[in-house]
Protein backbone atom coordinates (compact mmCIF):
# COMPACT_ATOMS: atom_id res chain seq x y z
CA UNK A 1 0.00 0.00 0.00
CA UNK A 2 2.80 2.42 0.91
CA UNK A 3 4.81 1.56 -2.21
CA UNK A 4 2.03 2.69 -4.55
CA UNK A 5 2.98 5.56 -6.85
CA UNK A 6 0.72 8.36 -5.62
CA UNK A 7 0.63 10.16 -8.98
CA UNK A 8 -0.25 6.99 -10.87
CA UNK A 9 -2.83 6.22 -8.17
CA UNK A 10 -4.46 9.63 -8.77
CA UNK A 11 -4.49 8.96 -12.49
CA UNK A 12 -6.19 5.59 -12.00
CA UNK A 13 -8.70 7.18 -9.62
CA UNK A 14 -9.59 9.74 -12.28
CA UNK A 15 -10.08 6.86 -14.71
CA UNK A 16 -12.54 5.26 -12.27
CA UNK A 17 -10.38 2.22 -11.41
CA UNK A 18 -12.19 0.51 -8.51
CA UNK A 19 -9.04 -0.87 -6.88
CA UNK A 20 -7.41 2.55 -7.01
CA UNK A 21 -10.52 4.18 -5.51
CA UNK A 22 -10.48 1.73 -2.59
CA UNK A 23 -6.73 2.16 -2.07
CA UNK A 24 -7.14 5.93 -2.21
CA UNK A 25 -9.71 5.84 0.60
CA UNK A 26 -7.34 3.79 2.75
CA UNK A 27 -4.34 6.03 2.03
CA UNK A 28 -6.32 9.18 2.81
CA UNK A 29 -5.48 8.45 6.46
CA UNK A 30 -2.18 6.54 6.43
CA UNK A 31 -2.00 6.56 10.24
CA UNK A 32 -5.20 4.52 10.44
CA UNK A 33 -4.09 2.20 7.63
CA UNK A 34 -0.76 1.51 9.31
CA UNK A 35 -2.54 0.98 12.61
CA UNK A 36 -4.94 -1.56 11.07
CA UNK A 37 -2.19 -3.49 9.27
CA UNK A 38 0.11 -3.60 12.31
CA UNK A 39 -2.69 -4.65 14.63
CA UNK A 40 -3.45 -7.61 12.38
CA UNK A 41 0.20 -8.36 11.72
CA UNK A 42 1.24 -8.38 15.38
CA UNK A 43 -1.90 -10.22 16.45
CA UNK A 44 -1.15 -13.07 14.03
CA UNK A 45 2.56 -13.19 14.88
CA UNK A 46 2.02 -13.20 18.64
CA UNK A 47 -0.80 -15.73 18.38
CA UNK A 48 1.35 -17.95 16.15
CA UNK A 49 4.32 -17.76 18.52
CA UNK A 50 2.12 -18.60 21.52
CA UNK A 51 0.58 -21.65 19.83
CA UNK A 52 3.97 -22.85 18.54
CA UNK A 53 5.50 -22.51 22.01
CA UNK A 54 2.71 -24.50 23.64
CA UNK A 55 2.97 -27.29 21.03
CA UNK A 56 6.78 -27.40 21.23
CA UNK A 57 6.77 -27.60 25.05
CA UNK A 58 4.35 -30.53 24.96
CA UNK A 59 6.50 -32.32 22.38
CA UNK A 60 10.02 -31.46 23.56
CA UNK A 61 9.63 -30.08 27.06
CA UNK A 62 11.63 -27.03 28.10
CA UNK A 63 13.85 -27.34 24.99
CA UNK A 64 10.74 -26.71 22.90
CA UNK A 65 10.87 -22.98 23.75
CA UNK A 66 14.20 -22.57 21.94
CA UNK A 67 13.12 -24.85 19.12
CA UNK A 68 9.83 -23.00 18.62
CA UNK A 69 11.59 -19.61 18.71
CA UNK A 70 14.16 -20.57 16.07
CA UNK A 71 11.78 -22.39 13.72
CA UNK A 72 9.00 -19.79 13.97
CA UNK A 73 11.47 -16.94 13.40
CA UNK A 74 12.71 -18.61 10.19
CA UNK A 75 9.19 -19.40 8.97
CA UNK A 76 7.86 -15.90 9.68
CA UNK A 77 10.88 -14.17 8.12
CA UNK A 78 10.75 -16.22 4.92
CA UNK A 79 7.04 -16.77 4.37
CA UNK A 80 5.42 -13.84 6.20
CA UNK A 81 7.93 -11.00 5.89
CA UNK A 82 10.70 -11.04 3.29
CA UNK A 83 9.06 -13.00 0.44
CA UNK A 84 5.59 -11.40 0.42
CA UNK A 85 6.88 -7.89 1.11
CA UNK A 86 9.47 -8.16 -1.65
CA UNK A 87 6.74 -9.23 -4.08
CA UNK A 88 4.55 -6.36 -2.89
CA UNK A 89 7.38 -3.86 -3.27
CA UNK A 90 8.07 -5.05 -6.83
CA UNK A 91 4.40 -5.18 -7.85
CA UNK A 92 2.52 -2.88 -5.45
CA UNK A 93 -0.60 -2.49 -7.59
CA UNK A 94 -1.06 -6.25 -8.07
CA UNK A 95 -0.98 -6.72 -4.29
CA UNK A 96 -2.50 -3.51 -2.94
CA UNK A 97 -5.63 -3.37 -5.10
CA UNK A 98 -6.84 -6.93 -4.29
CA UNK A 99 -5.84 -6.44 -0.63
CA UNK A 100 -8.05 -3.36 -0.45
CA UNK A 101 -11.08 -5.71 -0.77
CA UNK A 102 -10.17 -7.06 2.67
CA UNK A 103 -8.62 -3.98 4.28
CA UNK A 104 -11.47 -1.56 3.60
CA UNK A 105 -14.27 -3.57 5.29
CA UNK A 106 -11.83 -4.64 8.01
CA UNK A 107 -11.11 -0.98 8.68
CA UNK A 108 -14.82 -0.33 9.25
CA UNK A 109 -15.20 -3.32 11.61
CA UNK A 110 -12.12 -2.54 13.72
CA UNK A 111 -12.49 1.25 13.64
CA UNK A 112 -13.06 1.63 17.43
CA UNK A 113 -9.88 -0.30 18.21
CA UNK A 114 -7.88 1.48 15.47
CA UNK A 115 -9.18 4.86 16.63
CA UNK A 116 -8.21 4.19 20.25
CA UNK A 117 -4.69 3.05 19.38
CA UNK A 118 -4.17 5.92 16.93
CA UNK A 119 -5.35 8.42 19.55
CA UNK A 120 -2.54 7.25 21.82
CA UNK A 121 0.13 7.11 19.08
CA UNK A 122 -0.90 10.45 17.58
CA UNK A 123 -0.65 12.00 21.04
CA UNK A 124 2.89 10.68 21.35
CA UNK A 125 3.75 11.93 17.86
CA UNK A 126 2.49 15.41 18.69
CA UNK A 127 4.97 15.54 21.58
CA UNK A 128 7.75 15.20 19.00
CA UNK A 129 6.27 17.82 16.69
CA UNK A 130 4.65 15.51 14.14
CA UNK A 131 1.12 15.80 12.82
CA UNK A 132 -0.24 12.45 11.66
CA UNK A 133 -3.21 14.12 9.98
CA UNK A 134 -1.12 16.40 7.78
CA UNK A 135 -1.25 15.82 4.06
CA UNK A 136 1.01 13.09 2.80
CA UNK A 137 1.15 14.59 -0.69
CA UNK A 138 4.49 16.23 -1.38
CA UNK A 139 4.42 18.80 -4.16
CA UNK A 140 7.08 18.19 -6.79
CA UNK A 141 9.75 20.84 -7.16
CA UNK A 142 10.89 21.96 -10.59
CA UNK A 143 14.11 19.95 -10.31
CA UNK A 144 12.21 16.83 -9.20
CA UNK A 145 9.81 17.19 -12.10
CA UNK A 146 12.78 17.61 -14.43
CA UNK A 147 14.25 14.36 -13.09
CA UNK A 148 10.96 12.52 -13.62
CA UNK A 149 10.77 13.72 -17.22
CA UNK A 150 14.42 12.87 -17.89
CA UNK A 151 14.10 9.39 -16.40
CA UNK A 152 10.97 8.52 -18.39
CA UNK A 153 13.05 7.50 -21.40
CA UNK A 154 10.97 4.44 -22.19
CA UNK A 155 7.64 6.24 -21.99
CA UNK A 156 8.19 9.65 -23.62
CA UNK A 157 10.09 10.19 -26.92
CA UNK A 158 13.36 12.04 -26.53
CA UNK A 159 12.18 15.06 -28.52
CA UNK A 160 9.12 15.40 -26.31
CA UNK A 161 11.25 15.07 -23.17
CA UNK A 162 13.49 17.87 -24.39
CA UNK A 163 10.47 20.07 -25.04
CA UNK A 164 9.10 19.46 -21.54
CA UNK A 165 12.45 20.26 -19.95
CA UNK A 166 12.75 23.40 -22.07
CA UNK A 167 9.35 24.56 -20.81
CA UNK A 168 10.61 24.19 -17.25
CA UNK A 169 13.67 26.27 -18.18
CA UNK A 170 11.60 29.24 -19.39
CA UNK A 171 11.51 30.64 -15.87
CA UNK A 172 15.32 30.70 -15.76
CA UNK A 173 15.75 32.58 -19.06
CA UNK A 174 14.99 36.25 -19.74
CA UNK A 175 14.23 38.06 -22.98
CA UNK A 176 17.68 39.58 -22.70
CA UNK A 177 19.17 36.10 -23.21
CA UNK A 178 17.49 35.46 -26.57
CA UNK A 179 16.98 38.96 -27.99
CA UNK A 180 18.16 40.18 -31.37
CA UNK A 181 20.58 43.01 -30.42
CA UNK A 182 19.78 46.48 -31.71
CA UNK A 183 22.70 46.53 -34.14
CA UNK A 184 21.24 43.44 -35.88
CA UNK A 185 17.62 44.61 -36.03
CA UNK A 186 16.31 44.61 -39.57
CA UNK A 187 14.17 47.73 -39.83
CA UNK A 188 13.00 50.55 -42.06
CA UNK A 189 14.51 54.01 -41.58
CA UNK A 190 12.07 56.67 -42.75
CA UNK A 191 15.01 59.01 -43.42
CA UNK A 192 16.05 56.76 -46.31
CA UNK A 193 14.74 57.49 -49.82
CA UNK A 194 11.75 55.65 -51.26
CA UNK A 195 13.85 53.40 -53.47
CA UNK A 196 15.93 52.19 -50.52
CA UNK A 197 12.85 51.52 -48.40
CA UNK A 198 11.13 49.62 -51.22
CA UNK A 199 14.26 47.54 -51.77
CA UNK A 200 14.37 46.68 -48.06
CA UNK A 201 10.71 45.70 -48.00
CA UNK A 202 11.06 43.42 -51.02
CA UNK A 203 14.21 41.76 -49.64
CA UNK A 204 12.92 41.29 -46.11
CA UNK A 205 12.72 37.72 -44.83
CA UNK A 206 10.76 38.89 -41.79
CA UNK A 207 7.00 39.24 -41.56
CA UNK A 208 7.13 42.04 -38.97
CA UNK A 209 9.51 44.93 -39.56
CA UNK A 210 10.21 47.82 -37.14
CA UNK A 211 9.91 51.29 -38.67
CA UNK A 212 11.88 54.17 -37.14
CA UNK A 213 13.13 57.65 -37.92
CA UNK A 214 16.90 58.01 -37.91
CA UNK A 215 17.49 55.83 -34.84
CA UNK A 216 15.85 52.69 -33.52
CA UNK A 217 15.04 54.54 -30.28
CA UNK A 218 12.72 56.75 -32.35
CA UNK A 219 10.57 53.85 -33.41
CA UNK A 220 7.31 54.75 -35.13
CA UNK A 221 5.72 51.30 -35.11
CA UNK A 222 5.75 47.77 -36.55
CA UNK A 223 4.83 47.08 -40.18
CA UNK A 224 3.26 43.76 -41.11
CA UNK A 225 4.42 42.92 -44.63
CA UNK A 226 1.04 41.49 -45.54
CA UNK A 227 -0.11 45.13 -45.63
CA UNK A 228 2.67 46.28 -47.94
CA UNK A 229 0.26 46.50 -50.86
CA UNK A 230 -1.65 49.25 -49.04
CA UNK A 231 1.54 51.29 -48.82
CA UNK A 232 2.07 51.44 -52.57
CA UNK A 233 0.53 53.78 -55.12
CA UNK A 234 1.16 52.73 -58.72
CA UNK A 235 4.31 50.93 -57.60
CA UNK A 236 5.67 53.90 -55.62
CA UNK A 237 5.92 54.16 -51.85
CA UNK A 238 3.06 56.02 -50.18
CA UNK A 239 4.55 57.25 -46.89
CA UNK A 240 1.29 58.47 -45.27
CA UNK A 241 -0.27 55.09 -46.06
CA UNK A 242 2.83 53.36 -44.63
CA UNK A 243 2.55 55.28 -41.38
CA UNK A 244 -1.17 54.53 -41.23
CA UNK A 245 -0.52 50.77 -41.41
CA UNK A 246 1.96 50.72 -38.54
CA UNK A 247 1.08 48.87 -35.35
CA UNK A 248 1.93 50.55 -32.07
CA UNK A 249 5.26 49.22 -30.74
CA UNK A 250 5.18 47.03 -27.66
CA UNK A 251 7.96 47.46 -25.11
CA UNK A 252 9.14 44.97 -22.51
CA UNK A 253 11.81 45.25 -19.76
CA UNK A 254 15.09 43.46 -20.40
CA UNK A 255 14.82 41.12 -17.39
CA UNK A 256 11.36 39.74 -18.19
CA UNK A 257 11.31 35.95 -17.85
CA UNK A 258 10.35 34.05 -20.99
CA UNK A 259 7.30 32.36 -19.48
CA UNK A 260 5.95 35.79 -18.49
CA UNK A 261 6.75 37.27 -21.90
CA UNK A 262 5.01 34.37 -23.60
CA UNK A 263 1.90 35.06 -21.54
CA UNK A 264 2.07 38.77 -22.42
CA UNK A 265 2.28 37.96 -26.13
CA UNK A 266 -0.70 35.65 -25.76
CA UNK A 267 -2.80 38.18 -23.86
CA UNK A 268 -2.04 41.06 -26.23
CA UNK A 269 -2.20 38.95 -29.42
CA UNK A 270 1.29 40.16 -30.38
CA UNK A 271 4.32 38.50 -31.92
CA UNK A 272 7.07 41.11 -31.54
CA UNK A 273 8.35 43.19 -28.63
CA UNK A 274 11.05 45.81 -28.28
CA UNK A 275 13.34 45.23 -25.29
CA UNK A 276 14.26 48.35 -23.30
CA UNK A 277 16.63 49.00 -20.41
CA UNK A 278 15.92 50.97 -17.25
CA UNK A 279 16.45 54.25 -19.14
CA UNK A 280 13.97 53.38 -21.88
CA UNK A 281 16.62 52.84 -24.56
CA UNK A 282 15.98 49.96 -26.96
CA UNK A 283 18.43 47.10 -26.49
CA UNK A 284 16.97 44.73 -29.06
CA UNK A 285 13.83 42.86 -29.94
CA UNK A 286 12.23 39.54 -29.09
CA UNK A 287 9.76 37.66 -31.26
CA UNK A 288 7.26 35.00 -30.36
CA UNK A 289 9.19 32.65 -32.65
CA UNK A 290 12.32 33.13 -30.51
CA UNK A 291 10.48 31.93 -27.40
CA UNK A 292 8.93 28.99 -29.23
CA UNK A 293 12.40 27.98 -30.44
CA UNK A 294 13.50 27.78 -26.80
CA UNK A 295 10.85 25.07 -26.39
CA UNK A 296 10.83 23.12 -29.64
CA UNK A 297 14.27 23.98 -31.02
CA UNK A 298 15.22 25.85 -34.16
CA UNK A 299 12.74 26.00 -37.00
CA UNK A 300 13.75 24.80 -40.45
CA UNK A 301 13.83 28.36 -41.78
CA UNK A 302 16.74 29.20 -39.48
CA UNK A 303 18.95 26.20 -40.18
CA UNK A 304 20.89 27.89 -42.97
CA UNK A 305 21.58 30.93 -40.83
CA UNK A 306 22.78 28.75 -37.95
CA UNK A 307 25.14 26.84 -40.24
CA UNK A 308 26.60 30.10 -41.50
CA UNK A 309 27.09 31.47 -37.97
CA UNK A 310 28.52 28.29 -36.39
CA UNK A 311 30.90 25.94 -38.18
CA UNK A 312 32.31 22.77 -36.64
CA UNK A 313 36.07 22.44 -36.90
CA UNK A 314 37.95 19.24 -37.60
CA UNK A 315 39.35 19.19 -34.04
CA UNK A 316 35.85 19.19 -32.52
CA UNK A 317 35.82 22.89 -31.74
CA UNK A 318 33.71 25.55 -33.43
CA UNK A 319 34.25 28.76 -35.37
CA UNK A 320 31.43 31.25 -34.98
CA UNK A 321 30.57 34.88 -35.53
CA UNK A 322 31.11 37.13 -32.55
CA UNK A 323 27.44 38.00 -32.27
CA UNK A 324 26.22 34.42 -31.88
CA UNK A 325 24.45 33.89 -28.53
CA UNK A 326 26.32 31.68 -26.08
CA UNK A 327 23.08 29.74 -25.46
CA UNK A 328 22.98 28.71 -29.13
CA UNK A 329 26.54 27.38 -28.96
CA UNK A 330 25.86 25.46 -25.75
CA UNK A 331 22.67 23.99 -27.19
CA UNK A 332 24.28 22.89 -30.45
CA UNK A 333 27.43 21.31 -28.97
CA UNK A 334 26.26 20.40 -25.46
CA UNK A 335 28.83 22.73 -23.89
CA UNK A 336 28.61 24.68 -20.63
CA UNK A 337 30.01 28.09 -21.49
CA UNK A 338 28.88 30.58 -18.80
CA UNK A 339 25.65 32.43 -19.63
CA UNK A 340 25.17 34.45 -16.43
CA UNK A 341 27.14 37.41 -17.79
CA UNK A 342 27.57 38.47 -21.44
CA UNK A 343 25.07 36.95 -23.87
CA UNK A 344 27.30 36.70 -26.97
CA UNK A 345 30.57 34.89 -27.51
CA UNK A 346 32.38 38.15 -28.33
CA UNK A 347 31.10 39.72 -25.11
CA UNK A 348 32.34 36.72 -23.16
CA UNK A 349 35.81 37.04 -24.67
CA UNK A 350 35.91 40.80 -23.93
CA UNK A 351 34.83 40.25 -20.33
CA UNK A 352 37.80 37.96 -19.71
CA UNK A 353 40.27 40.06 -21.69
CA UNK A 354 39.14 43.20 -19.80
CA UNK A 355 40.29 45.26 -22.78
CA UNK A 356 39.64 45.36 -26.49
CA UNK A 357 42.31 43.27 -28.27
CA UNK A 358 44.55 44.96 -30.85
CA UNK A 359 44.78 41.72 -32.80
CA UNK A 360 44.28 37.96 -32.47
CA UNK A 361 44.16 36.84 -28.84
CA UNK A 362 43.45 33.73 -26.81
CA UNK A 363 41.71 33.41 -23.46
CA UNK A 364 40.84 30.52 -21.21
CA UNK A 365 37.31 30.40 -19.77
CA UNK A 366 36.56 27.48 -17.46
CA UNK A 367 37.24 24.40 -19.63
CA UNK A 368 37.30 26.22 -22.97
CA UNK A 369 39.77 28.17 -25.05
CA UNK A 370 38.49 31.18 -27.00
CA UNK A 371 40.61 32.45 -29.90
CA UNK A 372 39.72 35.85 -31.32
CA UNK A 373 40.37 35.33 -35.02
CA UNK A 374 39.20 38.56 -36.64
CA UNK A 375 38.22 42.08 -35.62
CA UNK A 376 36.37 44.76 -37.58
CA UNK A 377 36.78 48.18 -36.00
CA UNK A 378 35.49 47.85 -32.44
CA UNK A 379 33.74 44.55 -33.08
CA UNK A 380 35.00 41.00 -32.68
CA UNK A 381 33.65 39.31 -35.79
CA UNK A 382 35.03 35.76 -35.56
CA UNK A 383 35.82 33.56 -32.56
CA UNK A 384 37.06 29.97 -32.40
CA UNK A 385 35.96 27.95 -29.36
CA UNK A 386 37.79 24.75 -28.39
CA UNK A 387 37.19 22.59 -25.29
CA UNK A 388 40.41 22.19 -23.30
CA UNK A 389 40.14 18.41 -23.58
CA UNK A 390 40.80 18.81 -27.30
CA UNK A 391 43.89 21.01 -26.87
CA UNK A 392 47.41 20.07 -25.87
CA UNK A 393 49.04 23.23 -24.59
CA UNK A 394 47.22 26.50 -24.09
CA UNK A 395 48.88 29.71 -23.09
CA UNK A 396 46.78 32.93 -23.11
CA UNK A 397 48.17 35.61 -25.37
CA UNK A 398 49.58 38.84 -23.92
CA UNK A 399 47.61 40.89 -26.47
Amino acid sequence: MMALNRYRLKHLQQQGHKGALRAGKLLARPDRLIGLILIGNNLVNILGSAIATVVAIRLYGDAGIAIATILLTIVILIFAEITPKTIAALHPEKVAFPASWVLLPLMRVTMPLVWAINAITNGLLSLFGFNARSSNEDALSQEELRTIVSESSGLIPRRHRNMLVNILDLEQVTVNDIMVPRNEIYGIDLEDDDATILAQLTRSTHTLVPVFTGDINKIEGILHLRNIGKCLTQGDLNRPALLNELQAPYFTPENTALHIQLRHFQQRKLRLGMIVDEYGDILGLVALEDILEEIVGNFTSNLVEDQEEIATNADGGASCTGSIPIRDINRQFGWTLPTDGPKTISGLALEVLEAFPMGPASVRIDNYQLDVESIDGNTITQVRVTPLSLTTSIEPSDT
